[in-house]
């Protein structure tokens, strides 16, 4: 394969990664699908991190813009295009680092939630131990199934910027390969 089709591949793909990590970081701001807990300020730490947003949404979505017009013909689509698209791979594969890293806080440390008569993290220390032991997610008396609805959508946020990671990954060196020995869209039949 062309390394400026690998680009428009590439770019195509990490699109919908960014609206997905866009939307769960929304949706975790209103656990139990209310939004009285945004109001009140009951919202767990890590979501305010905005790791869905900022990192695996808006640095990967410029990132993935560029990437994908390094696939075109014209000025981006050259060899100084290929080792721009290196960059912005790099700044991409940043920003999805950052969705990971807060995805992964927000699983280790589990929800905020109301634990008898107090709002706190209860699972904040319990090693992971809470995501298998389910009896213990009732624990959390409110937002109702804040657990659940906090791993389904870290748990996203995780497999997405994973996904992004990757995929910035194979531009940077498909971007390498393409600066090197070129995009060969010039080299296309019609």
């Amino acid at each position: 394969m062309c390394t400026g089709k690998c680009s428009r591949c590439i770019g195509g793909t990490l699109y919908p990664l960014v609206f997905i990590s866009i939307i769960c970081n929304i949706v975790l701001f209103f656990p139990g699908w209310d939004v009285k807990y945004a109001k009140d300020g009951h919202i767990t730490d890590e979501v305010k991190y905005m790791g869905g947003i900022f990192g695996g949404g808006i640095l990967v979505l410029f990132s993935a813009i560029y990437i994908n017009l390094t696939g075109e013909q014209g000025c981006c689509g050259s060899r100084f295009g290929m080792l721009v698209s290196i960059v912005f791979a790099a700044v991409g594969a940043a920003g999805a680092l950052y969705s990971l890293i807060a995805a992964l806080y927000g699983l280790s440390n589990g929800p905020l939630c109301k634990y008898g008569e107090t709002w706190t993290t209860p699972f904040k220390h319990s090693n992971w131990s809470y995501l298998t032991d389910s009896k213990s997610w009732s624990d959390c008396t409110e937002p109702v199934n804040v657990v659940q609805f906090n791993i389904g959508l870290f748990g996203t946020l995780m497999a997405t910027s994973c996904l992004q990671v990757l995929l910035c990954a194979i531009q940077i060196l498909n971007g390498l390969f393409g600066c090197l020995c070129g995009t060969c869209i010039n080299q296309e039949k019609p």
